[in-house]
């Protein structure tokens, strides 16, 4: 399962060429570190990955990535991962059609505490690169799908 979890498949990164970049050694030692932490990932892929992450910050910037038990995401700057807002923002326009889209925003701010910009936000972010986080939104439908499976066997198991 790949909750959130960002690669540099996830980036369409491509390397058609190799490219030479110079890097001052504390900035290639942390990158190696970097790497080190991350399994799967080579320095060339960090590397590639971060530039990507700092390009989007740059065409984002309420918009940092994190680390987490579901893997790399996209997250609002002091809020939550951005699939989950634009999960919110789905699931109030199933249950509330009629809403104007600034009526849909303030009902999701109202219920979730999450502040307007950072709503506009999540959804900037979701119109530039709305494959990642639709595949965010799948994985985390299928995990939740297996908890309740395992939550009803075990109370079946129980008898309560």
């Amino acid at each position: 399962m790949r909750l959130g979890l960002l690669t540099t498949s996830d980036y369409d990164v491509a390397m058609s060429s190799p490219r030479s970049v110079r890097f001052e050694d504390t900035t290639l030692e942390r990158l190696t570190a970097y790497a080190a932490r991350h399994p799967g990932l080579s320095g060339a892929s960090a590397a590639a990955l971060l530039v990507e992450e700092g390009l989007r910050m740059d065409e984002h910037p309420a918009v940092v990535f994190r680390d987490g038990p579901g893997g790399r995401r996209a997250v609002v700057i002091g809020g939550p991962d951005v699939w989950e807002i634009i999960r919110a923002l789905k699931d109030a326009r199933q249950a509330e059609p009629e809403l104007s889209r600034g009526e849909l925003i303030a009902l999701v701010q109202v219920n979730s505490g999450v502040a307007e910009p950072l709503i506009r936000a999540a959804l900037d972010y979701y119109g530039a690169y709305p494959d990642e986080v639709d595949g965010a939104l799948i994985d985390a439908d299928r995990i939740e799908e297996g908890l309740r499976l395992a939550m009803g066997r075990a109370r079946d198991f129980l008898g309560s």
